[in-house]
């Protein structure tokens, strides 16, 4: 597995110095919206294929699953998650809170993730049963267990605006709840963040596979808990995702379970 992670490794760093040679430079001619509030530009497509590209060379019977060419792939028994930049309205306006995001699952199973942060110059990853690390030393979930000081990382529904109101329900009750959320626009990132112990706990409605494979990577392997809003394991199917230490979490479920049946 050691292989892997490292072609991984440098895949995600590759694409990384593309992002961020261009961060804030991108011009509307380089910006195609593929639906309301989503956009892609031409260096998302540029470091997409710098990945597959990368991976394709080492391991050329691989599946990729990525997400400019989502339904380029078949069902195989390794598969690759890739989101070659995300925080892409971020990126066009400059804002350094980007990353690249590289899982790869086998037989089903999440065996290693891979998030890489170009602005900051830091590259998380875990492979199973190995733990997870930043730049070479290891990192561990927070161990915070009230609530009430926990510091919460979110996304905003922005492309499934009909859980928009569900969203500021459960929004409103953590406001009363926690000590603060954040919302920096990155859903790796913000995963990566679990992992590591900069934030508590994270939520977000219908994010897609190449969102979290490679943060639900990190954030088990860092002795973290991920589910779905029912506190289940379908999280990659329905994109609806809780994360964090065991207590934060289970606080969160029972937290978004309660605002959703009220």
């Amino acid at each position: 597995m050691r292989d892997y992670l490292i072609v991984a490794i440098e895949a995600a760093q590759s694409a990384g110095k593309i992002i961020k040679e261009r961060i804030g430079t991108i011009t509307t001619e380089e910006i195609t919206q593929k639906s309301i509030s989503d956009y892609v530009t031409e260096v998302d497509i540029y470091s997409e294929k710098t990945i597959i590209n990368h991976i394709k060379k080492q391991f050329p019977t691989h599946q990729i699953m990525a997400e400019e060419s989502s339904n380029n792939y078949k069902k195989a028994e390794y598969l690759w998650i890739v989101d070659p930049l995300d925080g892409t309205t971020n990126f066009i306006h400059g804002f350094p809170v980007v990353a690249i995001s590289i899982a790869l699952m086998y037989k089903g199973e999440l065996v290693l993730g891979v998030i890489h942060d170009p602005t900051r110059n830091e590259t998380f990853y875990a492979e199973l049963g190995s733990g997870a690390f930043l730049d070479g030393k290891k990192i561990r979930v927070s161990t915070l267990t009230l609530p009430e000081l926990s510091l919460i990382a979110t996304g905003f529904p922005f492309r499934n605006k009909q859980y928009i109101t569900d969203y500021i329900k459960i929004f409103q009750s953590l406001l009363y709840s926690v000590s603060d959320l954040r919302r920096a626009g990155a859903a790796a990132i913000d995963l990566a963040y679990v992992a590591c112990g900069r934030v508590d706990g994270f939520f977000e409605f219908a994010l897609s596979a190449w969102d979290i494979a490679a943060g639900v990577a990190l954030i088990k392997e860092a002795g973290g808990v991920v589910s779905d809003f029912d506190g289940g394991d379908q999280y990659l199917k329905t994109g609806h995702i809780i994360a964090g230490n065991s207590v934060i979490h289970s606080f969160l479920v029972n937290k978004i379970k309660e605002v959703l049946k009220s």
